[in-house]
């Protein structure tokens, strides 16, 4: 059976690496100002910085349609010949587009079996799982299989954040387990992670220095751990204009660890939420050889 897969853009892969690795890509939308609405993939990281600094727009995100994931779902069956789907999304604790992803597998029902993942996590912590699915995909395996892999390398991976502020993510409702923060926020420089699907707080700590040396000890512990377990580790830096704080990040993590760490913007939609400044990184295991 030929399976194909499909994810969204907050998996952070880029249009030429997914499309190397055979993954459609469905954008989610940005909304600025007036509510003038923009597919991710046709504005810039930097641009939703600068709109986020400027603090003239409000910016917000959405889902995409139902609509839209059927009619890709539709085009992807009608290129590729494929037999079945597995669909890849960011997690139902942050975004709405599970439930979308759902609502368009029922409506296809019939026509192209769509097997809808929740990956728990977001950027690069998908983005892996994602590639590691395609793989398993393109070796033949079966949409369970593939969904399995996916959910498997997304559950083994740890993501953490640093964010200048919590504003944005107060803001855009995404803010999770980490709202007891807020009231402390003018205190302290909050360091965040994924955990159970949802934004919690990683620790509490007041000045960036301190949290950025927090934020590399867990990813050394996370890396240590991977490697006791006898396992490949991708290691990423995520930033949104902190060009220089994600080098001198990715150069310290290569001392501590020996990997050399990808360096990858953040997807628009996520950095609505997190705000210029954003540091963070991704520790994702990969399978046992």
């Amino acid at each position: 059976m030929r399976v194909a897969v499909v994810t969204d853009t907050t998996a952070c892969l880029g249009a030429d690496r997914a499309e190397a690795a055979g993954v459609t890509v469905v954008p989610l939308h940005v909304h600025v100002g007036g509510g003038r609405s923009v597919p991710a993939r046709e504005i810039t990281p930097e641009e939703v910085a600068e709109i986020l600094a400027a603090g003239k727009e409000r910016a917000a995100t959405s889902r995409p349609s139902p609509g839209e994931l059927a009619e890709t779902y539709r085009r992807v069956v009608a290129e590729t010949g494929c037999e079945a789907i597995v669909s890849v999304h960011l997690s139902a604790g942050v975004s709405g587009t599970v439930e979308a992803a759902e609502l368009a597998r029922d409506e296809l029902a019939g026509q192209v079996p769509v097997e809808v993942v929740d990956s728990r996590v977001i950027g690069l912590a998908m983005g892996y799982a994602v590639l590691a699915g395609a793989r398993a995909a393109a070796g033949g395996a079966d949409p369970a299989e593939v969904a399995e892999v996916v959910r498997a390398r997304a559950a083994a991976s740890r993501t953490w954040f640093y964010v200048d502020t919590l504003e944005h993510l107060r803001r855009g409702g995404r803010i999770g387990r980490a709202a007891a923060l807020v009231g402390a926020a003018l205190a302290i420089k909050p360091l965040l992670t994924l955990r159970d699907g949802e934004v919690h707080p990683a620790a509490k700590v007041r000045t960036r220095a301190k949290a950025l040396a927090r934020l590399v000890d867990l990813a050394v512990e996370a890396v240590e751990t991977a490697r006791q377990g006898g396992r490949p580790i991708e290691l990423a830096v995520h930033q949104l204009a902190a060009e220089e704080g994600a080098a001198a990040l990715a150069e310290e993590l290569r001392g501590r660890t020996g990997l050399t760490p990808e360096i990858a913007v953040l997807d628009p939609v996520v950095g609505v939420h997190t705000g210029p400044g954003t540091l963070g990184v991704v520790v994702a295991p990969g399978d046992l050889p």
